[in-house]
């Protein structure tokens, strides 16, 4: 009976809400030409100063081009996290930002992989984040310090971005230079100790051009985890000419540098996370993440016509990674056989251990894209299309040089015989209240694995957008994608025999993917405030997407993902309210699914199945508010690993919840809040490590006036403990989230 309730208050909310935007929308009483002739003759422009709308949730456009800018006409659920909202709520990271989008769990670092892992409706979303639309697969920690809006678009959407985008696609949006002076200075302290300082300076540089330079730097700690900190700096400066104009020119760059603690949180212990303080910290003091990340941008676009438009556009995006961080592995005793892992223990908790395992490694992500695309407005009869034909071609490199440093427990070596040597076992302490110290010296860093990978792109797509009559319109689209791509692992299956990490490597591998992707939806629009729509659409994932494989994948053909959706978009009290509510299905039909060591299938199957409702802008001039929710129903139909089928993918909860409001009152001051709910979700796809559900509640107090703005946020003020990102390795790992901190910023405009 309970799993059918959230569907019922889905299939009630999606019909419920056309009926009140239609009493809305009653026609009002006929107006006579005698009566609007006097009323014409008298209208006076009007002209309205203030800053509300600087302030306004609902950005109602999209960004991409190949969406195009009227969300209505969108066959698909797309949330828009603006820099209004972003502002309200204190927000400076992606993750944080992501965290207004029901269906979006985070992910913590794993092996190789540092920086956001996402999660979107069920599916890793790694590598399906993109910049102005290209995508940015480098690993690392991504702020909103030069971002306009974050775009979620949900559902396999390979049609237009290409491989990946099984659960959907992210798209962070940059600021761009306009012909309106303005400069922003902002400066914030927490509780915590973080020091944060940003501006933004734009001016035109002649009639039809502009420049604006968007910097930040912060220097503190993030979180009330004690030890961790950051250090991070960046500028984004970029260039337009032509505005206005048939011909517009932007160029644009993004240089950032991160100093960084890692975070792993902790491992799991009967099931659960370990029950400690959770500000509690395993790693070293000398442990950090340095990160360096280039994205140059070069875009021209040309109008031909009203009609007709030609864009071209390069991004090059380069991200170096130097890590030196120590994880927690495992729980365990220790005796003087040394340390002895465990799963479940009923000893007290300070009588166990953390066995640590060192993830050092230098990572170079690089990537090169160019696309091009015509777009044309023309009518068949008294059918009207807006045809988009486009080309992409790009190339994707990647290495990642592994280091370990092998230590003892207890004066036990960490690694045996039996054990990989490369393994990186470095230490171990105990579980609660462990030191704070640094790597021991008697353990020196050695050269593993070095990952070597690169991939070419050849891309051709084509979607019309039709328009039958004002009521009913329909989206068709196609896109051809050739994926080249090649792997080499230096520590391998040839020469590492035996060796339980590496005896599946690649010592090298090859793979070329050939793939047709669809999209098609159709829409209802009975009026201008209401838009009704079906989607079906597909996307595939190569087995070597992340350049990076194992023994018996490279040959498989790519995994293949399709989506259907059904809902409903609606706008209340003249535009500024807008809703919108979803049915969804998205499978993964064969997905890789392991039989043994080096043997893989396409024989897995998994399927979420959900619904989705959110509300965007003001209920009154004084009072807005953004909210969503997302129930998901994941399940791993066929097994993709032992133990697995019948399972919960990882880090997909039933229920995710947000709300953030915000009312305006007396002249100048406005205050806010609301909170973010998850429900339980597992740290692995064998189910066996639970996380539990929670809510936590934020708040914000502002003053305004024309030239600043003072602004108190308030983060957990409940103290809730809660887990903020969940990661399957080493069993299931879990991040603890932060406790109550007060954040103080000062805007001021020129």
């Amino acid at each position: 009976m309970n799993r059918r309730t959230p569907i019922a208050t889905a299939l009630l909310a999606l019909f419920a809400a056309p009926a009140a935007t239609l009493a809305q929308q009653a026609p009002a009483p006929a107006v006579t030409t005698a009566q609007a002739t006097p009323a014409a003759t008298t209208l006076q422009e009007v002209v309205v100063n203030g800053f509300a709308s600087r302030d306004d949730f609902n950005a109602g456009k999209s960004s991409l081009g190949k969406l195009g800018e009227d969300l209505h006409d969108v066959p698909q659920s797309v949330t828009v996290v603006n820099k209004a909202l972003m502002e309200s709520q204190g927000v400076s990271s992606l993750a944080d930002a992501l965290r207004n989008v029901p269906g979006i769990t985070i992910g913590g670092a794993e092996g190789g992989q540092i920086g956001n892992n996402i999660n979107l409706n069920g599916f890793s979303a790694r590598t399906d984040i993109y910049l102005d639309g290209f995508r940015d697969r480098g690993q690392y920690y991504r702020d909103t310090f030069a971002l306009e809006q974050v775009e979620v678009l949900m559902g396999p959407s390979s049609m237009l971005f290409g491989r990946g985008s099984t659960g959907g696609v992210i798209n962070q949006v940059s600021k761009k230079p306009s012909l309106k002076a303005a400069t922003e200075v902002t400066g914030s302290v927490t509780t915590n100790g973080l020091v944060r300082a940003t501006a933004d300076y734009n001016t035109p540089t002649g009639d039809t051009s502009a420049f604006r330079i968007s910097a930040m730097a912060q220097d503190g700690r993030p979180s009330t985890r004690d030890e961790m900190t950051v250090q991070d700096f960046g500028i984004a400066p970029s260039w337009r000419t032509g505005i206005g104009t048939s011909t517009e020119i932007t160029l644009s760059a993004l240089l950032q540098h991160n100093h960084d603690m890692p975070d792993y949180g902790f491992s799991n212990l009967n099931g659960h996370p370990t029950n400690v303080n959770r500000n509690t910290f395993y790693g070293f003091t000398d442990d950090r993440t340095n990160q360096d990340i280039a994205a140059l941008n070069a875009g021209i676009t040309h109008k031909f016509s009203p009609n007709l438009r030609l864009r071209n556009q390069t991004q090059f995006n380069y991200v170096e990674t130097d890590a030196r961080e120590t994880a927690p592995n495992s729980v365990g005793t220790v005796g003087a056989r040394g340390f002895t892992p465990l799963t479940t223990s009923t000893l007290p908790l300070d009588q166990l251990f953390v066995r640590l395992q060192s993830h050092d490694r230098k990572i170079r992500d690089y990537s090169i894209f160019n696309q091009t695309e015509l777009t044309a407005n023309f009518d068949t009869g008294s059918v009207k299309h807006t045809l988009l034909v486009g080309a992409e071609v790009g190339h994707d490199g990647y290495n990642n040089q592994n280091y370990f440093r092998n230590g003892t427990c207890n004066g036990q070596p960490l690694v045996t015989g039996t054990t990989s040597a490369t393994v990186g076992y470095v230490a171990c302490e105990p579980l609660v209240n462990p030191a704070y110290t640094a790597s021991p010296a008697s353990v020196p860093t050695s050269t593993g694995n070095l990952q070597g990978g690169s991939a070419n792109t050849i891309a051709a797509y084509m979607n019309d957008s039709i328009e039958f009559s004002k009521q009913w319109k329909a989206v068709a689209g196609v896109r051809y994608d050739r994926y080249i791509a090649s792997i080499s692992n230096s520590i391998n299956s040839t020469n590492s025999a035996g060796a339980p990490y590496f005896s599946t490597a690649l010592a090298n591998a090859d793979q070329t993917v050939n793939f047709t992707s669809v999209r098609l939806g159709g829409i209802w629009q009975p009026t201008e405030a209401q838009s009704y729509y079906v989607s079906y659409g597909t996307s595939f994932n190569p087995s070597l997407e992340q350049l990076t494989g194992t023994v018996g994948q490279q040959s498989l053909d790519p995994e293949k993902n399709k989506s259907y959706e059904v809902g409903g978009k609606w706008d209340l009290m003249g535009g500024d309210l807008s809703l919108s509510s979803a049915l969804f299905q998205i499978t993964k039909d064969n997905a890789r699914s392991q039989i043994d060591a080096t043997t893989y299938a396409l024989s897995g199957k998994i399927r979420v199945r959900g619904f989705r409702a959110g509300a965007t802008g003001r209920i009154t001039s004084k009072w807005q508010v953004f909210a969503g929710y997302t129930y998901l129903d994941g399940e791993i139909v066929n097994g993709i690993g032992a133990g697995t089928t019948g399972k919960v993918p990882t880090n997909t909860p039933k229920h995710t919840a947000t709300a953030w409001t915000s009312y305006a009152f007396l002249p100048n001051w406005e205050i806010g809040g609301g909170a973010f709910y998850m429900s339980e979700r597992f740290a692995n796809n064998t189910n066996t490590v639970q996380v539990g559900s929670f809510v936590r509640w934020d708040g914000m107090l502002a003053y305004h006036q024309p030239k600043y703005d003072v602004r108190l946020n308030l983060f957990n003020i409940f103290d809730k403990k809660y887990y903020d990102a969940l990661i399957q390795s080493d069993g299931g790992r879990s991040v603890p989230g932060t406790g109550r901190t007060a954040m103080l910023s000062f805007t001021y405009r020129m």
